[in-house]
């Protein structure tokens, strides 16, 4: 089945591969007999000769770091050991009994599809436990293990047998699934099995193992390095094998994601006619699967009630969407042996450009009212005869809008009512003012529950508009189609998910990448960043040059569900550029909402060369700050944007949100321009043009002190053109070599050459894990320094990339660096930028997969790259369970219960904070007389405004709501580019150039869930 492998090997596994068998793949050995599956060298190793690793007893006298690796290095070996023993109980527990079984259950050919590859990975781990027990046995004198990971998971055929292994996974589970249906000795073989282990563990269980093995080493390994201190001699070999455990679990991961999509999409196809044009649509290779999962189909009748509700399972395509009828039909009594895999019936399919998102209350924009007839899926059979449906879409919870509606025009009544009030000449116990305007409270509190009751029901709601057959007349039909997601991430992720797909359809996008290593093949849209727009720098036509721009986050609690899920990160991008020898200009979009607008621009007194975000003192875990006592108001200042200028200028401002106002100026000394900026909790960081970087104390009100002369270090003679700030250190370049200064004490700690050529000045510097990538004015090559040894690590030529976008352009020169996400951005001098993988994790950013390039760029330099990150507030991720139970513990204790169901029938009390009037002055107003010295007891109609109306017809609160996925923090990014006019390098593309202005590219990436 799995005939091509994804080639996502790194630079070293070339030769590598060249050498591997073409027989390589399980399709072309499941045809061959065992002995003539060649191309790995099978070597026994003896128990008796190489016994396992074992711990010897702990020495005295270790330090409590110590006791702790020794501890992590005994799961090591522990788990190392229980995995190899997995791998033999696959090996003799099954597959050899099955291949000496006579009558054979199972064939030899098709014993070697299910367990392909398994004997080479259990080689692979017994040569690792060798080296593992000498390095055990040696622990407490050299304490060093990092080099055996990288030594042992570096070679390119510990990558070939574990994709193998992978691709071929689904495959081997599928056998398995067809044998037990359809060979009852073989279901019977394996049931047997299972229970004679001491675990229980079935033959899946042990066939996952290899999948999961990477990712446990991660864990022990990240363990180890936590407790490995700075200088220790094992800490860089520590850092360097989790580059290559993380860079191998992402391959086998991809792999695996590819082959579950082709399975998924196999399944599918088994369900279609074979002559049927979808059939052939998904048959022809051009599909990719974003996105599967199992949601419920609502129908609602006229009055918004529930009239039936089944499982489908909804597959988002890169250009379609389809919904299918699950349908479970075989023995589910394999289903505890091996996972089984539904069959799916399809009941609808449509081009994703005509599926529409329409959210709960937000009809009026989504569709032509006059021109268009929705219809209800599903519910027509239910509807009453003769009941005109046109334009009436009762999509629930139709009835909670119509009671919002009721409310507000009660409320109006109600304040009318209040004003005639203040007329009466008597004083009434329980008509007054007080009561009067309790009324109104009680109204409003109403109107603020439904609309809460409004929002959940959108949280796990996702409503599609599809498009149906017109009717007689030739009107267009629109179906709406209701789903209930099992949690509101899901409804996010469908959202967003269906939204990135469409802008990938587009021209640009088709293809928006290119791997230059792979013979120029373009890349999925979907996977890669997806340019969502490109807009000009500055609203005012000026011919202004790009000088920076950063993100100012900020969470906008007016964002609808579904804005959040397809709006840009939150918050407000700063642009700013200037001309030389005139003055600056700063620009601010807003970017909550799909496409960036501006809110704002303004003038300044010189070209902006350089922009850095501060967040509000101790969101970036300012904790040295001295707090504000209680009698002192709040010294914390909101987030600011400060801006470095040419004519030396510091100027600091506002946020957005609280008027822009320019808090503070102030020169830099010698009036040198400001280069660039970067802050710590102590200090703002300025580099000069004269080799010196001033040192901005902060002042008791939080902004930074410019009273007094900043602190000034001498860094060298040539312009300080960038910093970098590192636990407590600040790096400042100067020329060829980065200086490295104590934040606090801000004493140089050490000077080191990041270049040979003293004529390349390091013009970038962006930290990931323990590494940091450089940048230079002159040659096409990136550098690669560790953190704390400073020593050079890697060297990349970016030329190698470009020239297959620009043939014949040697001359390649960096303008710009970014990492985020797992990806090292690179923009060039030629308009071009180059996407490089880089470990996320706390291991050295070693490139050590093949880049793309991206075919939409400038017509300039790449001036600047900008990350815009935001996460979403965890409120929006609450299920309607989690929001009932807060709403419980918020109830104000004076306030009566619920009264029962059937006394709460005859009306509502408006009561928000009288329990009774009582204690108001004046006679009570009532036709029967209020016992003597008895104050009024509670009547029967007594009732808190919150449990008003929980009739079940109201909306449906949807099943998996209530079993909410564990809260988790949603990531929104999006990168942003500027230079000279926008450029599509694509060949075909007839816009080769574009205009010269400022230009802003904007690229998203799907929602981190």
């Amino acid at each position: 089945m799995w005939k091509k492998r994804p080639s996502t090997y790194g630079y070293g596994d070339a030769a590598a591969l060249a050498r591997s068998p073409s027989s390589s793949s399980a399709a072309s050995a499941s045809g061959d007999s065992e002995e003539e599956d060649t191309g790995f060298l099978e070597v026994t190793v003896s128990d008796m000769k190489h016994p396992p690793p074992e711990l010897g007893p702990m020495p005295e006298g270790l330090s409590p770091q110590q006791v702790v690796r020794r501890h992590i290095l005994g799961s090591i070996v522990q788990s190392e050991r229980s995995y190899v023993d997995s791998l033999k109980r696959i090996l003799q527990d099954y597959r050899n009994p099955l291949l000496e079984m006579e009558p054979k259950v199972l064939s030899a050919r098709k014993c070697q599809v299910v367990f392909f590859r398994l004997k080479e990975i259990l080689q692979c781990h017994s040569m690792f436990q060798i080296a593992l027990a000498s390095r055990v046995a040696e622990w407490d004198t050299a304490e060093k293990i990092g080099d055996l990971f990288v030594a042992s998971f570096s070679k390119s055929m510990v990558l070939d047998v574990y994709s193998d292994y992978v691709n071929n996974f689904t495959t081997a589970m599928s056998l398995i699934k067809k044998a037990c249906l359809t060979k009852p000795a073989f279901l019977d073989f394996l049931k047997k099995r299972q229970m004679a282990s001491a675990d229980r563990v079935t033959l899946y269980g042990l066939m996952v193992k290899p999948i999961q093995r990477f990712p446990q080493f991660i864990l022990l390994l990240q363990d180890m390095l936590k407790n490995t201190p700075k200088g220790h001699a094992d800490r860089l070999s520590l850092q360097l094998a989790l580059t290559e455990l993380e860079t191998l679990a992402e391959k086998l991961n991809e792999q695996k994601r590819l082959a579950d999509q082709v399975a998924e999409i196999q399944q599918l196809c088994k369900s279609i006619s074979d002559r049927s044009s979808l059939n052939k649509l998904l048959s022809s290779g051009q599909r990719q699967l974003l996105l599967c999962e199992t949601l419920t189909e609502t129908v609602y009748g006229d009055r918004g009630q529930l009239i039936k509700s089944k499982e489908r399972k909804v597959f988002l395509l890169n250009d379609m969407l389809v919904c299918a009828n699950i349908n479970f039909k075989g023995q589910m009594e394999i289903s505890s042996l091996v996972p089984l895999g539904p069959k799916y019936v399809v009941k609808w399919s449509t081009a994703l450009p005509q599926v529409q998102v329409v959210e709960v209350g937000q009809e009026s924009g989504a569709y032509d009212k006059d021109n268009v007839v929705i219809h209800n899926a599903g519910a027509k059979k239910h509807a009453p005869a003769g009941q005109a449906s046109h334009n009436k879409v009762y999509l629930g919870p139709p009835r909670l809008f119509q009671e919002l509606q009721d409310l507000q025009k009660d409320l109006a009544v109600v304040e009318q009512i209040t004003l005639l009030i203040s007329t009466l000449h008597g004083t009434y116990q329980n008509l007054n003012m007080t009561v009067a305007q309790d009324w109104c409270l009680a109204l409003q509190r109403m109107m603020k529950v439904k609309e809460e009751e409004i929002h959940s029901a959108n949280k796990c709601r996702l409503r599609l508009l599809l498009p149906g057959k017109p009717d007689k007349s030739g009107r267009p039909i629109s179906v709406m189609v209701v789903f209930i997601t099992p949690n509101p991430l899901s409804k996010i992720s469908w959202v967003n998910r269906l939204h990135l797909a469409k802008i990938g359809l587009r021209e640009e996008n088709q293809p928006g990448w290119l791997c230059p290593d792979e013979d120029k093949k373009s890349k999925a849209p979907f996977w890669c960043p997806i340019l969502s727009c490109h807009m000009p720098a500055f609203s005012k036509a000026l011919d202004l040059q790009l000088g920076a721009a950063v993100h100012n986050p900020v969470q906008s609690s007016l964002l609808g569900f579904s804005a959040i899920s397809t709006s840009l990160p939150q918050g407000y991008l700063w642009v700013g550029g200037g001309q030389e020898g005139a003055g600056g200009q700063v620009e601010i979009f807003s970017l909550n909402r799909a496409v960036p607008r501006t809110v704002k621009s303004f003038p300044v007194a010189s070209p902006v060369l350089c922009m850095e975000y501060i967040p509000e003192a101790g969101d970036d875990g300012d904790t040295q700050e001295p707090r504000p006592t209680t009698e002192q108001p709040p010294t914390s200042p909101h987030p600011t944007v400060c801006l470095g200028l040419r004519d030396g200028s510091i100027a600091v401002y506002g946020s957005v949100d609280t008027g822009t106002q320019c808090l503070l100026t102030c020169k830099s000394p010698g009036m040198q321009p400001v280069l660039c900026l970067k802050h710590s909790p102590e200090f703002l960081f300025a580099g000069l043009q004269d080799g010196t970087v001033a040192a901005y104390p902060r002042n008791n009100g939080g902004l930074w002190d410019v009273g007094e002369q900043p602190a000034r270090l001498a860094v060298g003679t040539g312009p300080v053109r960038v910093l970098l700030t590192l636990d407590e250190t600040l790096w400042a370049s100067c020329d060829n070599q980065v200086t490295v200064l104590d934040a606090t004490s801000l004493h140089a700690q050490q000077t080191f050459e990041a270049h040979p050529d003293a004529g390349a000045s390091v013009t970038h510097m962006v930290k990931a894990g323990s590494g940091v990538w450089m940048a230079f004015s002159s040659g096409s090559s990136i550098r690669l320094f560790h953190t704390e040894t400073l020593e050079h690590l890697q060297e990349i030529n970016i030329a190698t990339k470009t020239t297959f976008v620009l043939p014949g352009q040697k001359h390649v020169r960096v303008t710009s660096l970014l990492i985020c996400q797992g990806s090292l951005w690179v923009g060039t001098d030629q308009g071009i930028i180059v996407l490089l993988p880089v470990p996320r994790l706390e291991g050295i950013p070693k490139i050590t997969g093949k880049g793309m390039v991206s075919l939409n760029g400038h017509g300039g330099p790449v001036e600047f790259l900008a990350v815009a990150l935001s996460t979403l507030a965890p409120d929006v991720l609450k299920g309607d369970q989690e929001e009932e139970e807060e709403g419980e513990d918020e109830k104000p204790p004076e306030l009566d219960g619920p009264p029962p169901r059937e006394m709460r029938k005859k009306g509502i009390l408006l009561q928000y904070r009288l329990r009774s009037t009582s204690h108001l002055p004046g006679q009570l107003l009532s036709v029967r007389e209020a016992p003597a010295g008895v104050a009024p007891a509670h009547t029967e109609e007594d009732g808190s405004i919150y449990e008003m109306a929980d009739d079940p017809d109201i909306w449906v609160r949807s099943r998996p709501c209530a079993r909410d996925a564990p809260r988790k923090e949603i990531s929104s990014v999006a990168i942003i580019s500027g230079g000279r006019g926008y450029r599509n390098f694509s060949p075909e593309s007839p816009r080769r150039g574009g205009d010269a202005d400022s230009t802003l590219l904007i690229w998203q990436l799907p929602l981190m869930l």
